[in-house]
């Protein structure tokens, strides 16, 4: 029976993808082979030899300490995408925030909600919240995967003029993106073109300007954009300078920030529309994230194969058709597959298959056997470079 923890509260419908005849949920973590998270903090955690794997139900891995599980040989999954629909749902509604002034218009409308002449004072006082519509706009999109690709697609079908930059597009993500999208191929041609600016890239930080994403939005890049300019940021908090931000709303050169991210400074900042981080907030999302988190487990842990891994390459070597197969976690360095090679034809045995990939300083292997492999497991083990190895199979 294989034991699997949750950190957080998952959802049933992806706890359901474990069947209870082979997954059992326990409650000490210590005895799991795979954890299931969303939020929970786990930097200052110890973790067993059982475990194998952790699952995040959702994109964002910065509360999992990935460099002490690799080494560890601890594989660390999360789930891009899966919702990516709920962000986009919530940054066209940003969008609509932002160019119509509804929140102050609803705020108002809270000061007067007790005069008996509220109708009267509705039609009076709404010329102060008049805005303008998104149609015929230039929308510059900053970041065409799982998020801001859906994006650009919805935003042309509500008649937005759209640009697009991202140097790392997938073959994928190109396909799936309409043939009317203007693809531009530096972000200054967005932040010179655009009357609205939605970013969505990871965090990076990098000496290259064209490389770095850390305060991308900053004092110079503002500059360079047009006056009345609205920012959408349901990507990163840092990818934005907020003192810039903050005298770029002053001055009007932004008429509006919307953030899913609020900190201590952009709160309670004139100008800025804060979302307490609701884009993946969705009962959809949540399914969608829990179902595909379990899955890669399942995977992981009945075939060794790899999917969505931040901290270890990805790997697929299909359902095992041999008797056995063995996966192995292990340093990037030189003559791990030789030593593994010496290892089985020390043993007499015959190698069927075998994959190898890296990833950093990790890397993985996955071999297939007709025979049993209980003695090559514990030799395995003996080879410097090796962090984890199991059976499968």
């Amino acid at each position: 029976m294989k034991k699997y923890a949750c950190l957080n509260p998952i959802a049933a419908v992806g706890l359901n993808r474990l069947p209870k005849e082979d997954y059992t949920k326990v409650e000490d973590v210590n005895e799991a082979e795979a954890l299931l998270v969303r939020s929970a903090v786990m930097h200052e955690m110890e973790f067993s030899d059982n475990l194998l794997c952790v699952a995040r139900a959702g994109a964002g891995v910065n509360n999992i300490p990935l460099d002490k599980l690799a080494k560890q040989g601890v594989v660390v999954f999360n789930t891009p995408g899966a919702n990516a629909n709920g962000v986009k749902e919530l940054a066209i509604c940003g969008m609509l925030l932002a160019s119509r002034d509804v929140v102050g218009g609803i705020n108002w409308v809270q000061t007067v909600k007790d005069d008996e002449n509220v109708a009267k004072l509705v039609e009076k006082g709404k010329s102060k919240f008049a805005g303008t519509e998104i149609k015929g706009k230039k929308l510059g999109i900053i970041g065409l995967g799982a998020i801001g690709g859906p994006l650009a697609n919805a935003a042309r079908h509500l008649g937005m003029e759209v640009y697009g930059c991202d140097p790392y597009i997938s073959v994928d993500a190109a396909w799936n993106l309409s043939r009317d999208i203007k693809h531009v191929k530096t972000r200054e041609e967005i932040f010179k073109k655009c009357d609205i600016i939605s970013v969505h890239t990871p965090l990076i930080e990098n000496e290259d300007p064209n490389v770095n994403t850390k305060k991308m939005i900053n004092a110079e890049t503002i500059g360079m954009m047009k006056k009345g300019v609205i920012i959408l940021n349901f990507a990163r908090d840092l990818l934005v300078d907020d003192d810039a931000m903050q005298e770029a709303l002053a001055s009007g050169k932004v008429r509006k920030y919307v953030t899913d991210f609020p900190n201590a400074k952009t709160a309670g900042m004139a100008g800025v529309i804060a979302i307490p981080h609701l884009g993946a907030s969705t009962e959809e999302s949540e399914d969608n994230c829990a179902v595909m988190a379990a899955d890669e487990i399942k995977d992981f842990i009945e075939n060794g194969n790899i999917t969505h891994s931040v901290n270890y390459p990805s790997m697929d070597a299909g359902i095992c058709a041999t008797e056995t197969r063995i996966a192995i976690c292990h340093l990037n360095v030189p003559n791990m597959l030789a030593q593994f090679a010496g290892v089985f034809a020390e043993l007499g045995q015959n190698i069927e298959n075998m994959l190898n990939k890296s990833k950093g300083e990790y890397a993985y292997t996955i071999i297939d056997i007709n025979n049993p492999a209980d003695e090559l497991v514990e030799k395995i083990k003996g080879i410097e470079g090796v962090l984890k190895v199991r059976k499968v199979k």
